[in-house]
């Protein structure tokens, strides 16, 4: 099954598949995506080359500045949907995204990382920004208001859900993978949590 921050978040997950009937990658089958369109290559992640959501999304990133996907045609975009203060998925996967940019040496100036937090209450601009600057001052960090995040997540079919701490703070539950964007801007992969990071160099190499 595809892995979520927790247990609780995979039990979600399921549920959210019961209830849509849409998406495979949360469901933990490992066939093919909703695509319809043949990629004509052979990759790691899973295809979804065709599928009908993850369109795009408009928010603003950390310097206030409404962007889109659009402007990152010409560049293989890998976007996850995240939060700051997330322990382990979340940090793991932007730090590999870091990692599989150097592995590609001038080729990884065209892999363009974006992080859209589901949190974004706490998620400052100043606390995204400095977050992926530490990691890659490359990578774009994404907010709005919460329905705002919460309407992207819904084109993405993103799960996410606040779950409460004991110390009356609240963690958050969320789906665990990143979708691949090819240079023309059309969605071709999404991308499991743990994948390894030679694969992933080598799906993004075939992108490129």
């Amino acid at each position: 099954m595809t892995r979520f921050v927790s247990r609780r978040a995979v039990l979600a997950g399921a549920a959210t598949v019961v209830a849509t009937s849409a998406l495979p990658f949360l469901s933990g089958c490992d066939a093919p995506g909703t695509g319809s369109a043949s990629s004509g290559g052979s990759f790691k992640g899973v295809d979804i080359t065709g599928a009908s959501y993850a369109k795009g999304l408009q928010l603003k990133d950390f310097n206030g500045q409404v962007r889109s996907l659009a402007e990152f045609k010409g560049k293989v975009v890998f976007l996850f949907f995240g939060f700051t203060q997330c322990p382990d998925v979340c940090p793991t996967t932007m730090a590999e995204l870091a990692e599989v940019r150097r592995r590609l040496g001038p080729d990884g100036e065209k892999v363009q990382g974006v992080f859209v937090t589901v949190d974004p209450e706490r998620d400052t601009p100043e606390l995204l920004k400095g977050y992926l600057g530490s990691m890659d001052p490359s990578f774009v960090g994404l907010t709005g208001t919460p329905d705002e995040i919460k309407a992207a997540a819904k084109e993405f079919k993103v799960f996410y859900q606040k779950v409460p701490t004991q110390n009356g703070n609240y963690t958050i539950d969320h789906t665990a993978g990143a979708f691949v964007f090819d240079p023309s801007g059309q969605v071709r992969l999404f991308v499991r949590y743990g994948m390894p990071v030679d694969d992933l160099v080598s799906d993004i190499r075939q992108l490129l």
